[in-house]
């Protein structure tokens, strides 16, 4: 059974923290660990296909932000196992600190981008998966009119629904028969307005180059 991390999150507020964190080999590390862990530096370069040294370093990058830890610092041998501090990493939404937030930017830019490049792998060998399971996938969007406060309320009626779920990631006995590991990505934003919407004379004349003056 994987090892469930003690904590539920850890909060990043510090920008080097956030900075540290907007690295594909460093959100990798995280996952995998919550996920398999714990671990060694050598297990995690078979799983990433970073050499061992390299997976020492970022591990000890992580651990110096609280995002990972020594599993048995006591324990004998060399090489010692790591583990997940939380099972989730969460960083402030807005800040009016500029390094704050312009480190948050940068993090949440990486996050996103991982995020496509997880989904592209597995679009790659989607035709493998029996009929049902592509079926059930879910690959759709909408655009809505919100308020802050509603959308804030849809993302908690959302993520209660998948609370339901979260403890089967570390205990296999609650996971019935045929289910499989799922990534499931929450994204809401605010979306550009259209330029239509900003500028009546262009839509009745869409083909129109702007005036340069």
């Amino acid at each position: 059974m994987t090892e469930k991390p003690s904590e539920h999150q850890v909060h990043l507020t510090d920008p080097r923290a956030l900075r540290a964190y907007a690295h594909p080999t460093r959100m990798a590390l995280v996952g995998l660990l919550r996920l398999e862990g714990p671990f060694t530096a050598t297990t995690a370069a078979e799983l990433t296909g970073e050499s061992v040294a390299s997976c020492s370093y970022h591990l000890r990058i992580l651990a110096k932000y609280g995002l990972v830890e020594e599993a048995d610092p006591g324990g004998p041998g060399r090489e010692k196992p790591w583990r997940a501090t939380a099972a989730y990493t969460d960083w402030p939404s807005y800040s009016e600190d500029p390094a704050v937030a312009s480190a948050t930017e940068a993090l949440n830019a990486a996050v996103a981008e991982n995020h496509f490049h997880r989904m592209i792998r597995a679009l790659e060998t989607r035709h493998t998966l029996p009929a049902q399971w592509q079926q059930a996938e879910r690959h759709s969007d909408a655009v809505l009119y919100l308020t802050p406060e509603e959308l804030t309320a849809l993302g908690e009626r959302v993520d209660a629904m998948v609370t339901e779920f979260t403890d089967r990631t570390y205990d296999p006995a609650l996971r019935p028969e045929g289910a499989r590991r799922i990534a499931y990505v929450q994204v809401a934003y605010v979306a550009p307005e259209p330029i239509a919407d900003k500028d009546p004379g262009r839509a009745a004349h869409p083909d129109r180059p702007r005036d340069s003056a």
